[in-house]
């Protein structure tokens, strides 16, 4: 089994996957720091000279073979959820959509000095303006994808890996 994180920027998707797969016993990794790894260079710098376009198919290569992996728990990029490839690979896997409110989010995402040394702003607004909009934008793909939502808004790590876990653990879904 693997388990894929998937919400917005800020979300917690990296720390819950560290602690989630402590939990497990299994192996995690980060996408967005992956594809870094293996790009040689930082998402807003692939950005800035490639594009968007070419950063979302590096992404979708790396969705694709990172998902064919056991014993994983991924924490997406927050756009993963973009093309419709990705969502179809998600759909092998078991997704849990971390969610916040988009003051929480900003708070967490203006606290993380390496959001802006790593990170484009998505939208021309940036801030709280951009959390907004793209979450308005991104939440019905979020819901497609998601085999369960968790709100991390208030929640330690530890309480969040234990309610992954029973999620994952308890009975199917009715409509899995």
């Amino acid at each position: 089994m693997t388990i894929a994180l998937i919400g917005y920027r800020g979300s917690g998707k990296t720390s819950v996957a560290q602690r989630l797969a402590e939990r497990l016993g299994w192996d995690w990794l980060d996408a967005d720091a992956e594809l870094e790894s293996r790009a040689g260079r930082t998402i807003k710098e692939i950005f800035a000279t490639d594009g968007e376009a070419t950063f979302r198919d590096l992404e979708q290569q790396l969705t694709d073979d990172l998902l064919r992996r056991d014993e994983l728990v991924l924490a997406t990029g927050g756009g993963v959820i973009l093309r419709q490839a990705n969502r179809r690979a998600l759909a092998t896997v078991v997704v849990v959509w971390l969610r916040a409110e988009p003051a929480v989010l900003c708070e967490r995402i203006s606290c993380d000095p390496t959001t802006g040394e790593r990170r484009p702003n998505l939208t021309a607004a940036g801030g709280i303006d951009e959390i907004v909009q793209l979450l308005a934008e991104r939440s019905p793909l979020y819901a497609e994808c998601a085999d369960y939502e968790v709100d991390t808004g208030q929640k330690s790590l530890d309480q969040l890996a234990e309610e992954i876990v029973s999620l994952v653990e308890g009975p199917p879904r009715p409509n899995n």
